[in-house]
């Protein structure tokens, strides 16, 4: 990823970002309890003074709630000091019930009777029309990401900061934890070229940042001129800590997202959904099985003689009830993470194709050259055909994905 071309804001855009920030509880703080409190929490308790004397929309699905498991829209709904006038829906519904690639249409909310407005697969003009026909001054954002690139929630937030600077409306970012830390970012860097709503802009795989850091650096890097943007941190979350250490409910953000523990290795397995093996999908461990009809006990065992840190394989056998191999045994491997501290998603995804493509002569990547998309490059998939071995292929993306990480540290929000 090349430097900012503004190095980090035009000055203006830079004051103003800093201010919101900076205005709010200081990020990196805990409560008197030590307890987290998301963008949300803060929010509120300061009586929605961010979004005093505006109609305000939220981009938001079933993970934006609050810690007693209330949903935001129907609290901010009940309370007469927010203006709250629209929802907008991302992939799966703004209430969840559509399964992946399908989204809730326009309609009013049952429990509020809000309008609801679909987002999915909506960009650019058409989107920023959808905001300007709801009347909204302000658009919040606020959902549960799980911290890797083809993530789509992370290009609904994109899409929806463009389309609120091209409508001319204000946007609020409220924060919620990585839930897989926010250490370091991870994996190969897009190339422009292989753009699509699993990949916007040119960042890492795994990019270990928050929505709120995302959108500060998407205004930065991405956004010429950038959208009117506001965020609001949390305090007393830490980079190091994965989500269960802090007592929140998990929400699946979408239906196959069932788990802190799925989305600990998402980032790494979902590039299976490039391949013709089951990611999972219809199994009650989505994206911590993965197999194919014919695949054996070898494919364990060569994956466990490369001993990668922090992780095991089982031989595993499931038959999927939907999806790849409906309905028909699959052979495979479960991923058991024994040390998340050590485990590294991307590489150990990496060494699994490799040694899928050398046990099962029947590996295939997938026709439409999905693959490419999910990595952001044909790096990955030309460099597995030619032979070469995990280490080889994750040396390969090396020096792009540091230039990445020094850009993202800019935007960084906590320690």
């Amino acid at each position: 990823m090349r430097p900012s071309r503004r190095s980090l804001l035009t000055a203006a855009t830079a004051t103003a970002t800093a201010a919101a920030v900076t205005a709010l509880p200081t990020a990196t703080t805990a409560d008197a309890h030590g307890h987290l409190k998301t963008g949300f929490d803060h929010l509120s308790a300061d009586a929605y003074a961010l979004l005093a004397a505006q109609k305000t929309g939220i981009v938001t699905n079933p993970t934006g709630i609050t810690p007693d498991a209330r949903h935001i829209v129907d609290v901010m709904h009940a309370d007469p000091r927010v203006n709250l006038t629209a929802v907008f829906g991302p992939e799966h519904g703004f209430r969840g019930t559509a399964q992946a690639g399908g989204s809730e249409s326009r309609h009013d909310d049952p429990a509020t009777g809000l309008p609801v407005y679909d987002t999915y697969l909506k960009s650019g003009q058409p989107l920023a029309d959808a905001f300007t026909a709801s009347g909204v001054d302000t658009i919040v954002f606020d959902i549960q990401d799980v911290g890797a690139r083809f993530y789509t929630y992370i290009w609904t937030l994109y899409d929806c900061m463009e389309a609120a600077r091209l409508a001319g409306r204000r946007f609020v970012v409220l924060d919620r934890p990585n839930p897989v830390t926010g250490r370091t970012a991870l994996g190969p860097v897009l190339h422009r070229e292989f753009a699509s709503f699993v990949g916007r802009q040119p960042i890492a795989q795994a990019h270990g940042m928050t929505v709120a850091e995302l959108a500060r650096l998407f205004n930065a890097e991405f956004l010429d001129p950038p959208v009117a943007l506001d965020v609001v941190p949390m305090t007393g979350w830490r980079r190091s800590r994965f989500f269960d250490a802090y007592g929140l409910p998990w929400v699946p953000p979408s239906p196959n997202m069932p788990t802190p523990d799925t989305a600990l290795v998402y980032s790494g397995t979902c590039l299976f959904e490039g391949t013709n093996l089951s990611e999972g999908r219809g199994t009650t461990r989505p994206f911590e099985l993965l197999g194919a009809e014919g695949i054996d006990a070898r494919w364990a065992a060569a994956a466990n003689e490369l001993a990668l840190p922090g992780v095991r394989f089982r031989e595993a056998y499931f038959a999927p009830s939907f999806s790849k191999f409906q309905g028909r045994t699959a052979g495979g491997v479960q991923i058991h993470v024994h040390d998340r501290a050590a485990y590294d998603p991307v590489r150990t995804a990496i060494a699994l194709l490799v040694t899928a493509k050398k046990v099962w002569s029947g590996f295939a990547w997938r026709p439409d050259g999905w693959i490419d998309k999910l990595t952001g490059s044909a790096r990955v998939r030309t460099m597995i055909d030619a032979g070469a071995g995990p280490d080889e292929v994750v040396g390969a993306w090396q020096d792009e994905l540091a230039a990445f990480r020094r850009v993202r540290k800019e935007f960084l929000l906590y320690r």
